[in-house]
């Protein structure tokens, strides 16, 4: 699909965005979700879940090997996560500039981490960090199905 946002074309993206047990237990789902809104991105997937390990083994496939690996499964387990799909154009990039670094302790202010996160194992939110990555997963955490498309924005005539 091809995204126009004030006239300019390019590839409408998706990335998915999770928010981490922390997140939810503080509270932040409506904080994270006004950000993207008011940055243009549009909502095309959510759901609230109980992640379980299998899920979170292929998710962090890529960080089985590292010695925090037990204790990321652990805390992603410990409560419900809020998965998201957010559509728009160069939404891959924008999203990680929003998220912030991943430690807390280097994320700017003004980031959805510089401004929430308290330490690096608990760092409110998830932003996939490709286009590929992105794809890969959207396609763990949703069923095509639960996405909605363009034609879901356009009111139907009555």
């Amino acid at each position: 699909p091809v995204c126009r946002v004030l006239g300019i074309p390019g590839i409408q993206e998706r990335t998915l965005v999770a928010v981490k047990p922390d997140g939810v237990q503080r509270r932040l789902v409506g904080d994270v979700i006004k950000r993207f809104e008011r940055r243009g991105f549009k909502l095309v997937g959510m759901k609230l879940l109980q992640a379980n390990e299998g899920l979170l083994a292929e998710h962090y496939h890529e960080l089985r090997r590292k010695p925090f690996y037990p204790a990321l499964i652990h805390y992603m387990t410990s409560g419900p996560v809020v998965a998201m799909v957010w559509e728009g154009y160069n939404v891959v990039r924008t999203s990680r500039a929003m998220v912030g670094d991943t430690d807390s302790a280097e994320a700017k202010p003004g980031t959805i981490r510089g401004d929430f996160s308290i330490h690096v194992s608990r760092n409110v939110v998830h932003a996939s960090d490709s286009v590929e990555t992105a794809q890969r997963e959207i396609s763990l955490w949703f069923h095509s199905n639960e996405l909605l498309t363009s034609s879901h924005w356009v009111p139907k005539p009555i």
